[in-house]
């Protein structure tokens, strides 16, 4: 696995955590209530504080993508924390309308912003070059997710791309039994572990397809048998799932892509946008 870059300790560990065994849950806690003591802390008093083995805590490290607690504990060091980062955690039931609304765009705002910090280059490079080189691309999606296929599906038909989308469940299956070489399937779970998406890479795959996956979790069943994923972060609150906010992350990662699409097909989106919006006119009076 490749480094993390810097400042994104804590999102890693709140976007994997749901797939921490209780070891590693153990670490994830000591680290996020000791981020500030840590950085001053040794691998050995870490491991003597949690009665963990010193190699339980450095597999932690590489399972965050560092080569070991040092790089890890320099760059939770690098990390900024907000002082008035907490208020906007929780929403209770005795805030105002007004404080609600407030708490639900800062909790958007804070998902797009850790859920940029940690996109990776190389990553995206990768997942453009599928995209680029695909001769069909399939977005596939269930429930909440389902939304953003359908979202991705719209945008990247305006490119002149071929694309579809699926959203039910047989559908998908039969769409995914269609796959050929030179296909990407797009397949877009919060989670990571929806076995119908799952059913479908597992086609999709034996078809010869490429898979790229969109998700909030870094470590999961979705993420182990893909070619590529991407990530998006975002936190759970009593009043509102963690999907609901990481949902606004992925249709941004989404748009990202799809300009990125447009500057390096240019002369091929600017056609088919022209005739898409030739052809929209007529719904005009």
């Amino acid at each position: 696995m490749a480094e993390v870059p810097t400042k994104h300790v804590i999102n890693r560990i709140r976007s994997s955590y749901s797939q921490f065994s209780e070891k590693e849950k153990l670490i994830a806690d000591y680290i996020l209530e000791n981020r500030d003591q840590i950085v001053h802390s040794t691998i050995n008093q870490v491991a003597d504080d949690l009665m963990v083995a010193d190699a339980t805590v450095f597999r932690f490290c590489k399972r965050l993508g560092f080569k070991g607690y040092q790089a890890m504990k320099i760059a939770l060091a690098s990390e900024t924390v907000n002082p008035i980062q907490d208020i906007h955690e929780t929403i209770t039931e005795n805030d105002t309308d007004l404080e609600i609304t407030e708490k639900v765009f800062q909790a958007n705002i804070r998902a797009l912003e850790a859920s940029r910090d940690i996109q990776n280059h190389e990553s995206l490079a990768k997942a453009m070059d599928d995209l680029l080189s695909a001769e069909r691309v399939f977005f596939y999606g269930s429930g909440g997710s389902g939304i953003l296929a359908m979202d991705a599906h719209h945008k990247f038909l305006r490119t002149g791309m071929e694309t579809h989308a699926y959203t039910d469940s047989h559908l998908q299956l039969m769409s995914a039994s269609q796959l050929r070489e030179g296909d990407l399937a797009v397949v877009i779970s919060h989670t990571g572990s929806n076995k119908d998406i799952l059913d479908i890479v597992d086609v999709a795959k034996s078809n010869g397809a490429r898979v790229l996956a969109i998700t909030n979790f870094a470590k999961s069943p979705l993420t182990k048998s893909v070619d590529l994923s991407l990530y998006t972060v975002a936190q759970e609150t009593e009043f509102r799932s963690e999907a609901l906010a990481s949902r606004i992350a992925g249709l941004t990662l989404i748009d990202s892509l799809f300009v990125n699409y447009s500057i390096k097909k240019k002369e091929q989106a600017k056609a088919s946008t022209q005739k898409m919006r030739n052809a929209i006119s007529r719904k005009r009076m």
